[in-house]
């Protein structure tokens, strides 16, 4: 609501208060709630909710022993494994990226426990998504598995077998083809084609149903050519009102947000689009967006738009400018 002591809200929980309270038990070092929580998650056979949630408990589980205390107590806890491989690749991405002289050695545990968990979970996509996160490791593309003949035009060879592997168990998971955007991102030490990337995201979303969150891909790409353009501040500069600009964000409004329950989606998916709606000058469509993110913010795309990128005030100021913007436009 566009009032004056409005501040937004960061959480990765976002609108999951289920998912909220566990964190909260887990800062703590407890697990029972993330057990039971998984539990409950699991009956849904909600694959997508299962995904988001691990990954969003694993980012936590991370910089503690919670998960080894889980599996100590409950050794053939298939969750518990699952747990153990989402926590063994969020510690070798985060020493990857600190050039921690200790990553190779947590790749390869974080590959054995995704292997591990594919064994003992063999309808889960979790594992999958975790080798595919781990590929972005292997940025010269050395392992066979990253090297794989691509499944169309236009693409370069890279883990295609990982994102296949992850869409028989749950087609379109948009983690999964994330963390094959990451790798395209990330290959050649860090230089990796913008156009491969384009045509990957166009690719992803032209296949999705309607209510796919891959229909907000190509605002990612979009995002990401803005950053290494350097394009800070240029709110009203071609890239965002150009015609394929407004056209990515018409097919992400129509096509995933129009489709769904917005408000059960990823929080920063909300974030990107927002950000594309108001940038192309949508702001009626944008205030919409706005409404149903409610309180939750995401850093990013903001901070890209900003003079320091790394400055969250700066990021979150832009946010509640354009937030206000957009709810205070006559309709």
């Amino acid at each position: 609501m566009p009032g004056q002591d409005f501040r937004p809200v960061y959480h990765p929980a976002g609108h999951d208060s289920a998912l909220r309270g566990v964190l909260q038990d887990l800062r703590t070092g407890r697990w029972l709630s993330m057990a039971q929580l998984l539990t409950d998650t699991a009956r849904t056979a909600d694959r997508s909710l299962w995904t988001r949630r691990t990954q969003v408990l694993a980012a936590v589980a991370a910089g503690s022993d919670v998960v080894q205390a889980w599996r100590a107590e409950q050794p053939h806890s298939i969750a518990a494994a699952v747990m153990h491989a989402r926590v063994s690749v969020e510690r070798a991405l985060r020493a990857h990226r600190e050039g921690h002289s200790r990553t190779g050695e947590l790749w390869t545990l974080a590959w054995e426990a995704c292997r591990a968990a594919a064994q003992v979970a063999p309808a889960d996509p979790v594992p999958w998504v975790g080798l595919l996160a781990l590929a972005v490791l292997d940025d010269e593309q050395r392992m066979d598995e990253h090297r794989v003949r691509p499944p169309g035009p236009m693409l370069p060879p890279g883990p295609w077998g990982l994102l296949a592997e992850a869409d028989k168990r749950d087609p379109h998971n948009r983690e999964a083809y994330h963390r094959m955007l990451q790798f395209l991102y990330a290959r050649h030490s860090g230089s990796g084609s913008l156009s491969e990337a384009v045509n990957f995201v166009q690719w992803a979303a032209a296949s999705a149903p309607p209510g796919s969150a891959l229909h907000v891909l190509p605002l990612y790409a979009r995002v990401e050519r803005y950053r290494r353009e350097r394009g800070q501040e240029r709110a009203l500069d071609l890239h965002w009102v150009a015609e394929d600009a407004d056209r990515d964000a018409d097919r992400a409004l129509r096509n995933w947000f129009e489709r769904t329950d917005p408000a059960a989606e990823s929080i920063l998916d909300l974030n990107y689009l927002a950000h594309a709606l108001w940038g192309a000058l949508r702001f009626d469509d944008a205030a919409g967006v706005f409404t149903v993110l409610g309180p939750y913010h995401t850093p990013q795309p903001w901070a890209y738009r900003t003079r320091d990128p790394g400055d969250q005030a700066l990021a979150e100021e832009l946010f509640l400018r354009a937030r206000s913007r957009c709810l205070h436009t006559p309709r």
